[in-house]
């Protein structure tokens, strides 16, 4: 079924400008980036699939050009628009955790973690990363959950904390409908 036959409530893309971006799988926002599908498959399928195939968005994005160019309705545009994506992704990262002085109060850190937690939709459990004069090296949401509670693995907490060589953590709890708390 072509996805002009689908309600409008459930195209990626009206479903994104009516909803927000945070109610979209990654399926539909592959949709989103594609665009359109190829012959035979619309672009909700071409997505699925694609994400099938390399084993998630993480692993659609990091892939090598021959990988993506040899998937069926993908050609350098699109690969070039990915590639675009991820890129204007890290960059946004990077330039909020360049220019962000230190967190020197509850209240800046609250602030700064309200930004970064705002569009989540489940409980997430994350840890800000520090260097020694308390400036973030970066944020990492670790742990999802369901509506009301997360698990969380101290090992992976380590684990990345050794990774991004903090010197100082800051672990953050989530909720949909409850506001950030700090530890």
């Amino acid at each position: 079924m072509s996805i002009r036959e689908w309600p409008a409530e459930e195209r990626p893309r009206e479903k994104l400008l009516s909803r927000g971006v945070a109610v979209l799988s990654d399926a539909e926002l592959v949709a989103v980036l594609l665009g359109s599908g190829v012959a035979g498959r619309n672009v909700m399928d071409l997505a699925r699939g694609l994400l099938v195939r390399f084993g998630g968005l993480r692993q659609l994005l990091d892939a090598d050009r021959q990988a993506v160019l040899r998937e069926p309705g993908l050609g350098p545009v699109k690969y070039a628009q990915l590639q675009a994506l991820l890129e204007i992704g890290r960059r946004y990262l990077d330039e909020g955790i360049e220019r962000t002085p230190a967190l020197e109060s509850p209240v800046a850190v609250r602030r700064y973690l309200k930004a970064m937690l705002r569009h989540e939709a489940s409980e997430v459990f994350g840890c800000l990363f520090l260097d020694t004069k308390h400036r973030p090296l970066a944020f990492e949401i670790l742990f999802r959950g369901t509506i009301d509670r997360a698990s969380i693995y101290p090992r992976e907490v380590v684990r990345r904390a050794l990774l991004h060589n903090a010197a100082a953590l800051i672990f953050a709890g989530y909720g949909v409908n409850s506001s950030v708390s700090l530890g």
